[in-house]
């Protein structure tokens, strides 16, 4: 129910305080349609468990109620009848709304749903078209995801990309960037440096990326005379999803090589890592969207990425063809699944063609005007495609459509008597 003539929204994601992808993408999305004063917002803030479950009130128009999980149907049911949302909005996989679908006749006895979703690869997943037929919005946060939903659902599929506000992310001077090289990387001031944020777990290929820096350090001392570049790794190396980064790194020698970033830290600290690398690269078989290559373009910092999934439109600059870094060619494909999910495709490049980007990166880097020039185009690009203030106006604009017209357009069921 509308309040004070703002527009009430509950949704249902990662805590919009914490770190995770949608956790911080949420917060970016609420804050920017609260600041509209159009909206007010109810979110109820998943985690495995809480510290603290009392309810975070951000503002008088941003409260956050901690729940474990995504919520129930018991919380939702309260929530309708006392909130009396205009809209409730989810974000994350849809496997962790199974619940909520199955009550979706209920919602639409008080309002509709939207859903921010990606789906990482093709084939079309008929398995989500329950999922998708009793959505009333599906906004698309990966191009490769629109493309694959508007064929079949047009009156209600569009591309929503993820964005953070330029305050969050932005280019160093020369000056600064030198400084935050010198604080993190003491003593490798004049060395070529790579980055990479991710999670260590399986699907983030971080072995293959160990493996591809030690081609490319040995290449670099073969034909260069020296071993004069660090990857800097922000992630957990013991992390029980993936692989012991620290033994690989022994195994290769790249003691001296590779760096670990292991504590939490805030936007300012990973600011300061895409402003001191010369690029962000991600490796990853599957990628709905891949925010760590976003935030680097933000800051001027080329990327190094296949060509899978929400990466592509990062990558490649969509209006050109050209590349806004080094886009990684799909070298081969499998088709897996799983019970919930049957088919999917994942999407790999080869340990030597990643090798390969990354020397090729090297002499880009050597050469001043044309790496200023790649910089240049880099941020051209992220704010064409990815800006911040356009895409809440976006937002605004097609839930202010749903909310006027969801009920012309919801098929209810319907029963008959033969």
């Amino acid at each position: 129910m509308a309040v004070n003539g703002k527009k009430k929204i509950l949704m249902l994601s990662d805590h919009a305080l914490s770190t995770s992808g949608v956790g911080t993408q949420s917060r970016f999305l609420i804050n920017g349609l609260v600041e509209t004063g159009k909206y007010t917002v109810r979110q109820f803030g998943a985690a495995m468990k809480h510290n603290d479950y009392s309810v975070v009130k951000v503002s008088d128009d941003f409260i956050i109620k901690p729940t474990d999980g995504f919520g129930n149907p018991d919380m939702i049911r309260l929530a309708l009848a006392t909130e009396q949302p205009d809209l409730i909005l989810i974000f994350t996989d849809p496997r962790f709304f199974h619940w909520l679908f199955k009550m979706e006749d209920e919602i639409h006895q008080v309002c509709p749903i939207a859903y921010w979703h990606v789906w990482d690869n093709k084939p079309y997943p008929e398995f989500n078209d329950m999922y998708y037929e009793a959505t009333d919005l599906l906004a698309c946060h990966s191009h490769h995801t629109y493309e694959q939903l508007v064929e079949k659902h047009p009156e209600k599929t569009y591309f929503v990309p993820h964005t953070v506000p330029s305050e969050v992310y932005f280019e160093f001077t020369e000056e600064q960037k030198k400084q935050s090289k010198e604080k993190w990387l003491p003593n490798k001031k004049d060395w070529f440096v790579g980055f990479w944020t991710n999670r260590n777990a399986r699907r983030k290929r971080p072995n293959d990326l160990l493996w591809a820096w030690s081609k490319f350090v040995d290449r670099l001392e073969e034909e260069e005379g020296h071993r004069k570049a660090v990857l800097l790794m922000h992630t957990d190396p013991f992390d029980k999803e993936g692989p012991n980064l620290l033994a690989l790194r022994d195994y290769y020698g790249l003691e001296k090589n590779i760096i670990f970033s292991t504590e939490r830290i805030g936007f300012d600290q990973m600011n300061e890592y895409y402003n001191l690398a010369d690029f962000t690269i991600n490796v990853s078989h599957s990628e709905g969207f891949g925010l760590s290559t976003l935030e680097s373009m933000m800051t001027g910092t080329p990327i190094i990425a296949p060509m899978t999934g929400g990466q592509t439109r990062q990558v490649i600059d969509h209006r050109t063809g050209g590349q806004n870094g080094i886009a990684l060619p799909i070298e081969f494909q499998t088709m897996v699944g799983n019970q919930q999910i049957p088919y999917i495709l994942e999407d790999y490049t080869s340990v030597d063609t990643i090798a390969e980007a990354i020397y090729d990166m090297y002499h880009i880097k050597k050469l001043p005007k044309g790496y200023r020039a790649l910089c240049d185009k880099v941020k051209d690009y992220v704010n064409h495609e990815f800006n911040y203030e356009n895409r809440i106006q976006q937002w605004d604009n097609l839930i202010d459509h749903t909310i006027q017209t969801w009920k012309t357009r919801y098929n209810r069921y319907k029963m008959e008597v033969m």
